[in-house]
């Protein structure tokens, strides 16, 4: 099959006029490790004529000097970039490639099959249209087909190519293949793709990848690069709502006020009356600003300057969006979320959300169900383990303008952050707002926490003790409380062991429970500050995580981390409540500092080392130091 023009008397122009008319394929390859990923794409390159002549040379030499393939050309190497991918054999980054047809342009995302790599896998997925599923004829369908085809479902990807590759090791038998065919259609009828093709190839052979193979005589349909260049995609409607997410406020001048981004579907003219979201504000465009000079409309993917009519305060992560169709805006929404770290998400922990440029706070409020690839069923679960997947209700920190996943990607797909690392943990779609996000509103209170405060005479504040079991924090704190009591002050004690005797008797010791536990006391808090009370809370409080999210429900200077320090082993010699030699005879699971973690506080306001002080002395330090606090 000829590839590229063979007529080389074609005018330049007309063959460059010709390639930006061809359409563009964005597909990945996916499946478990070893079933041929890197050996098709490579093959595909090598076949289609797409290599230099010093690409096939470094391809020899490193096929000749790897030696996976007895001196012949491994084809994985051209794809296998990283040197631990090639002295382990398999794939852990995603590798994009570029190739051209006559038909078509493609760009071909190589993703990782362990399941380590999940998280690989969904970045190349997020943006392709055609996913092939390679299967080793072998081995049949695995678990990680069935998880690779969920997380292709769930990111959008419409079309799969289930691609049997290996046929040479069963000898192109045909019944391998048909049974394995009729196993994942069986598994992928409910997972609505709208087009499932399989072919049978060995890709390191060459069978069904360009040209029909000899050795399939009874397969009919046609070869990969064929059935690539034929398939027909859904266009996104071209009337389909305009969305422009902000990612930059640009000012150079005093004169010019425009706002910078990537038009994620819809299209827009000079003078279109537009909407702000989620403020809501109206105006209408002036120009339409791009590097090459203003243009009279603008359509999806095209990155551009808007400018508008009106003086409106937009920040990047607002929407400028269709003033007749606009996205919703809400605050809580129904999602699916795949889990991608080793710790695992636990509801109530509050993470990073990022949806295009909009970041914000977000805390997992439920976990509606877990996914079982296998089966589809649904499970209970209290916490997502590293790869699992669920349906969650999750409450950002505010509202933002959303379209669900399902319509448009850019407006409802997310990754998750972890706070105190960085490090992306997770991705989701949205499926929908929940009605509460609709129906609760904030209620006008006229006396406020100023007034409550200036009638108590003191300034409110959340005196935070943190330490391990047996360190001291419920003594002191009762120390603390009795010495402000006596000096006139309103305050409240919340202690751990008492608080789990009532709103908290529904919690035990788990990583989740802990964390529920630690969101109620903080939100309880929140409340007795705003009644104009000095708060003193003492929790063993184990996780960073839940300390910081508490410190950020509170202004800055009302929340005082005290961190009562002392060693384990004083902990542990202490036992006030034999706690520790229960757990030390497996008697009492998940205790902190035995098996379960204590992270320290990194900048406690107030650190008092137990085994320096009596409770006596801490609690007088403590006192003068929130008395002359400003």
């Amino acid at each position: 099959m000829s590839l590229l023009p063979e007529n080389t008397a074609l005018n330049v122009q007309e063959y460059l006029q010709k390639h930006q008319q061809k359409t563009t394929l964005r597909l990945i390859t996916c499946g478990s490790v070893d079933d041929g990923k890197s050996t098709l794409i490579g093959r595909l390159l090598y076949e289609s004529k797409q290599l230099f002549d010093d690409q096939l040379a470094t391809l020899e030499a490193d096929s000749k000097r790897v030696g996976t393939q007895g001196g012949a050309l491994d084809f994985a190497l051209l794809v296998d970039g990283l040197a631990a991918e090639r002295e382990q054999g398999i794939t852990i980054d995603v590798a994009y490639r570029y190739f051209s047809t006559d038909e078509r342009q493609f760009i071909i995302a190589d993703t990782p099959g362990h399941e380590q790599y999940t998280r690989n896998m969904v970045t190349g997925a997020s943006n392709a249209d055609l996913a092939i599923l390679l299967i080793d004829a072998r081995k049949g369908v695995l678990t990680q087909t069935r998880r690779h085809s969920f997380l292709c479902s769930l990111v959008g990807v419409k079309h799969i190519v289930l691609a049997v590759n290996k046929m040479d090791l069963v000898d192109y038998q045909q019944s391998v293949f048909e049974r394995i065919v009729e196993a994942y259609q069986s598994f992928a009828a409910q997972l609505g793709f709208a087009s499932v093709h399989a072919i049978p190839m060995a890709a390191l052979r060459g069978d069904n990848i360009i040209d029909a193979s000899k050795q399939t005589p009874w397969y009919k349909g046609p070869s990969l690069l064929t059935y690539l260049n034929r398939i027909k995609l859904e266009e996104q409607s071209s009337d389909a709502p305009f969305r422009f997410p902000v990612q930059w406020v640009n000012r150079p001048n005093l004169d010019f006020r425009g706002f910078a981004g990537t038009i994620v579907s819809g299209k827009i003219s000079v003078g279109d009356p537009i909407k702000v979201l989620p403020s809501g504000k109206q105006s209408r465009v002036a120009r339409i600003v791009t590097a090459d000079g203003d243009l009279a409309s603008a359509g999806k993917h095209q990155a551009v300057t808007l400018t508008l009519a009106d003086e409106l305060d937009i920040s990047r992560g607002d929407v400028i969006a269709s003033s007749e169709s606009p996205p919703a805006v809400a605050d809580q929404f129904e999602a699916t979320i795949v889990w991608m770290d080793e710790h695992p998400l636990l509801p109530g922990r509050q993470y990073l959300i990022k949806i295009g440029p909009n970041t914000s706070n977000v805390t997992i409020t439920d976990i509606k169900h877990q996914i079982n690839v296998n089966t589809m069923e649904h499970l209970a679960a209290k916490k997502l383990e590293l790869n699992a997947i669920a349906v969650c209700n999750i409450n950002l920190d505010r509202a933002i303008a959303f379209d669900p996943y399902l319509q448009n990607r850019d407006m409802g797909g997310f990754i998750l952050i972890d706070k105190l690392s960085n490090n992306t943990v997770g991705a989701g779609t949205i499926q929908f707002a929940l009605r509460r996000s609709q129906n609760i509103h904030w209620q006008h209170i006229d006396v406020s926490k100023k007034a409550r405060s200036e009638l108590k005479h003191q300034q409110p504040c959340l005196l935070w003790f943190t330490g391990l079991s047996g360190a001291g924090k419920s003594t002191i704190a009762n120390l603390v409380e009795k010495k402000l009591h006596a000096l006139g002050k309103h305050t409240y004690l919340l202690d751990g062991d008492n608080v789990r005797h009532g709103l908290n008797k529904d919690l035990g010791f788990t990583d989740a429970d802990r964390v529920e536990n630690i969101r109620r006391i903080a939100e309880v808090s929140k409340l007795m500050v705003d009644a104009g009370l000095i708060v003193l809370t003492a929790f063993i409080s184990p996780f960073r995580s839940e300390r910081r999210m508490a410190r950020q429900l509170f202004a800055d200077n009302e929340f005082l981390e005290i961190f009562i320090d002392t060693p384990l082993a004083v902990a542990e010699q202490r036992d006030p409540k034999g706690l520790y030699k229960k757990a030390r005879a497996g008697q009492l699971k998940n205790f902190t500092g035995i098996d379960s973690p204590y992270e320290a506080p990194e900048q406690a306001e107030i650190h008092i080392d137990s085994t320096k002080l009596s409770a006596t002395e801490a609690a007088d330090l403590i006192v003068e130091k929130i008395l002359n606090r400003r």
